[in-house]
């Protein structure tokens, strides 16, 4: 609660009057996000509201009534889209390549579709820190980028604010909440009987370093969020050509706007 708190504090990320469209995939992450935003909308000197969303992609064997009987108990306002972009996935991916990217790629179009139809102003999904510093990283080693996941995020049509909520929330602490909830897991059937994923790589080598050196996860994450812009090399974030002694590095940090 005190992390997921500074989070939504830290970065605005829900204020008076939103309409928060909080994405399950039946997974221990959007478990927990549902059940920590519902412990602060009782809680939250403001008002906003939540709706739930689950997007049906028709993955056989997906046990449909698990997540309607469990937010009707919870008695949450939901929503259930269903889509097949199961066969999308299976019949474009060719055997043995990763199936991620373009599912998640359907599933956020899906999402955005969604929220617009339903006058939604927010959208949270349930990545945590650990999945922030894996995604760091494989863009480092595989996409040559400095690039995470935003703990909130305008959509690039401008149309959506997507909010992460779990920002500064362990993976393990997640998994003891979860199993001390009880909630009923729904496995991912495409992409998590996938073992060669590169993410799975990062994972096993971020959780390698940390128990070499305990903590140096935590010490990676609050580098991300203590970056100095004149002691990198992007031309675009930096104005190394105007840089003479007469300037002071870090009014330049300050100040340059590539845009």
């Amino acid at each position: 609660m005190r992390e997921s708190g500074s989070a939504i504090q830290d970065f605005n990320m829900i204020e008076d009057g939103d309409k928060v469209l909080v994405c399950l995939s039946g997974g221990k992450d959007s478990y927990t996000m549902l059940d920590l935003l519902m412990q602060h909308q009782r809680r939250a000197p403001i008002d906003f509201e939540l709706i739930a969303m689950n997007l049906d992609q028709r993955q056989p064997g997906f046990p449909v009534d698990i997540l309607p009987a469990y937010l009707d108990e919870l008695g949450i306002k939901y929503h259930i889209e269903v889509e097949d972009t199961y066969s999308v996935v299976v019949d474009k991916i060719p055997a043995g390549k990763t199936m991620c990217s373009l599912c998640s790629r359907l599933r956020r179009g899906i999402i955005y579709r969604v929220a617009k139809e339903m006058g939604i102003n927010k959208i949270a999904l349930g990545h945590h820190r650990d999945d922030i510093l894996e995604t760091f990283f494989l863009n480092f080693f595989h996409g040559g980028r400095l690039k995470a996941m935003p703990p909130k995020l305008l959509s690039d049509n401008r149309e959506n604010v997507v909010i992460r909520p779990l920002a500064y929330c362990q993976e393990d602490d997640i998994s003891r909440y979860a199993r001390a909830k009880k909630y009923p897991i729904i496995p991912c059937n495409l992409c998590g009987s996938q073992i060669n994923l590169q993410r799975k790589v990062v994972k096993s080598m971020l959780a390698e370093w940390e128990k070499v050196q305990p903590g140096r996860s935590g010490i990676m994450f609050r580098a991300l969020q203590n970056t100095s812009p004149s002691h990198l090399l992007d031309k675009e974030l930096f104005d190394f050509k105007s840089l003479s002694q007469a300037h002071n590095l870090n009014e330049l940090d300050t100040v340059f706007d590539p845009h």
